[in-house]
């Protein structure tokens, strides 16, 4: 009987090490769950929302990214606006990326809410240098982000957002 009982309890060992290497290894390469902190990506995104990244994705223009932030010792979320050679313009809160005029309608509540003839975001030109990304939050009156400290490195990016999880009113992938 005592035989019976280590074999059982090797096997559930063995069993054991497996499952938490296997979890180690999606959280290190593949997705890992991230606590949103801020109110920088409102209304998209809340204070204390929680996500799960993915670290193999390729990112697109208005993707959402989770970053090592450039001037702090903290990681940031905020929208990818620009990519590597892109030229973006804002005017009069009109958004274009190499020329071509994108409407942000996840800024629609946030636009909303300004007094009449008050802009969200300030006008600016910039060319987003090789290697690099240009970054904004949707809050775009409180938010810390490329119009500040430039654009960020592609390496300094932890993961694209995939999906919500928290709270569980608000689960899925908003736009």
């Amino acid at each position: 009987m005592e035989a019976e009982s280590k074999k059982e309890f090797w096997s559930w060992g063995k069993s054991l090490i497996v499952a938490v290497l296997v979890a180690f290894i999606v959280r290190q390469f593949l997705f890992t769950p991230v606590i949103v902190s801020g109110e920088s990506m409102e209304p998209t995104y809340h204070d204390k929302n929680r996500v799960v990244i993915s670290k193999i994705s390729t990112l697109e223009h208005f993707d959402k990214i989770v970053f090592h932030a450039p001037n702090a010792d903290e990681d940031f979320i905020k929208r990818v606006i620009g990519l590597p050679g892109d030229t973006i313009v804002m005017e009069n809160d009109v958004l274009s990326i190499n020329g071509k005029t994108y409407k942000e309608t996840y800024l629609n509540s946030n636009k909303a809410a300004l007094p009449e003839g008050q802009k969200l975001t300030q006008d600016f030109e910039v060319k987003v240098p090789e290697g690099q990304l240009f970054v904004m939050g949707d809050n775009r009156a409180n938010s810390m982000d490329s119009r500040i400290f430039g654009s960020i490195e592609e390496d300094s990016v932890v993961g694209k957002v995939k999906f919500r999880f928290y709270p569980f009113d608000e689960i899925g992938n908003p736009k």
